[in-house]
């Protein structure tokens, strides 16, 4: 086997197509031809089959790509093609020097040669892996605070690397992936974000699948492997009470004009009488005739008119708000803003149904006012957490507050759907260009 010096120099070498199949030279020494692994763009290649080597008298060399249509180098690269030659020699001993047999300088030199070059490709790796400054602090085996192995792999799944305040990794925030409207018949993936167009509700995919049935998502059979982020059909529900609580302030209005009709016809029954006119005009302590009683007793009250029933006056009919006015049925005021039926059956008065906020109105519905800030509420949470279209990213919410983790915005710029994480803004939805270049970096990282 030839002698020649091992030199410091990085074990991997990375070229653009443009040479075509090669040569593709490589300035650090190797002792065999399979010494080396080679990749076109991210596929391993395989010696003599996809590749050749040369190797020159200092252990240098180059090797030629071998064009194999239906192999792996299927066609002549191109400049936008890489090709990549890394050291990558078996790391074993296979060679032991026998007890009082001869120790020959060349046989030595092999060895301590083969020695050198493991060092070089560990120490090559080691460059390509995620590492911490020599000048951090002590690690924590040492007595200081940096440990940088990673989180265990259920608590990173699905997670975002981060570092805690002493710069160690932890398991950071989901990001998802925003996938526009819900269909059937899609493959979603874990932290997949999209909108239900049935009802506008915002979910993000908790369990990967293809998804069937029909939305709304709520009703369909894969409901539980998606978690509401923004209730927006709540919002609606909201604003539907309200408008039912309005309709039934309308009606207590009714009520009240009803009973405006029966103190008129109280007065009626008053001018009908013609006999015993200033008793028909004045008398309250008891009828007139055998069976009726006094204008001035049904206008503002009298005996056996004064909370009898079937009765009541004028008067009573109009503002009477501390009872009833006939046993049975209370006056206009009272069904326009008394408060005798609040929490009752059925109950309630116009100006309840209208600005009560304090419990129900019915003891089972609330007031529109009571529906119109429940709606007003819901709307501001939904604004809070979705700070809609915006053409950069914001520093405070809609409301000018602070920004939470988990906000959300619409970059109208990059037309990207953007998370906050609680000091950054996050790309939500990833553009795939790109990902097979990055991707292929971050695989060799950990593969070699």
């Amino acid at each position: 086997m030839a002698d020649y010096n091992i030199n410091a120099v990085t074990r991997r070498v990375v070229f653009t197509g443009s040479a075509g199949t090669g040569p593709y030279a490589f300035s650090f020494e190797i002792l065999n031809n399979t010494d080396i692994v080679a990749y076109f763009n991210a596929t391993k290649l395989s010696l003599t089959t996809d590749f050749t080597v040369t190797i020159n008298a200092n252990g240098t060399g180059s090797i030629t790509l071998v064009v194999n249509s239906s192999g792996n180098v299927p066609q002549t690269p191109v400049t936008a093609d890489q090709v990549v030659i890394v050291g990558s020699r078996d790391i074993e001993r296979v060679t032991d020097f026998v007890t009082a047999g001869d120790l020959l300088a060349s046989s030595l030199n092999e060895q301590l040669d083969a020695l050198t070059i493991f060092d070089q490709q560990v120490a090559e790796e080691n460059a390509r892996a995620i590492r911490a400054p020599a000048f951090d602090p002590a690690l924590v085996e040492d007595g200081g605070v940096v440990n940088m192995t990673l989180p265990t792999k259920d608590s990173r799944a699905g997670k975002t690397l981060a570092f805690d305040t002493s710069g160690n990794p932890v398991a950071g925030e989901d990001i998802g992936n925003w996938r526009g409207d819900w269909a059937a018949s899609t493959a979603y993936g874990i932290r997949d974000i999209l909108r239900d167009a049935t009802n506008y509700n915002i979910y993000r995919c908790n369990t990967a699948h293809t998804s069937s049935g029909s939305a709304p998502i709520s009703g369909n059979a894969d409901a539980a492997k998606w978690d509401l982020v923004i209730d927006a059909s709540y919002a609606a529900t909201q604003a539907t009470n309200a408008a039912t609580s309005a309709t039934a302030s309308a009606t207590s209005a009714t009520a009240a004009a009803t009973s405006a009709t029966a103190s008129a016809t109280s007065a009626t029954a008053s001018a009908a009488s013609e006999t015993n006119a200033n008793d028909w005009a004045v008398k309250v302590n008891g009828i007139v005739d055998s069976s009726d009683y006094s204008s001035k007793a049904w206008a503002i009250g009298g005996t056996g008119v004064t909370d009898a029933s079937g009765a009541g006056p004028a008067k009573d009919w109009a503002t009477e708000t501390t009872g009833q006015v006939d046993g049975t049925e209370y006056s206009a005021k009272e069904y326009a803003i008394g408060a005798q039926r609040r929490g009752q059956a059925n109950g309630g008065s116009a100006k309840d149904w209208a600005t009560y906020t304090s419990g129900t109105v019915d003891n089972a519905g609330y007031s529109a006012k009571y529906w119109a800030e429940q709606a007003a509420a819901s709307a501001d949470n939904v604004d809070d957490l979705y700070l809609g279209p915006k053409s950069s990213d914001p520093t405070v919410d809609n409301d000018g507050d602070a920004l939470t983790v988990g906000d959300l915005y619409f970059n109208t710029g990059d037309n990207v759907l953007k998370v906050y994480d609680g000091s950054a803004w996050n790309a939500a939805a990833i553009s795939t260009a790109g990902v097979a270049t990055a991707g292929f970096s971050i695989a060799m990282s950990i593969a070699l």
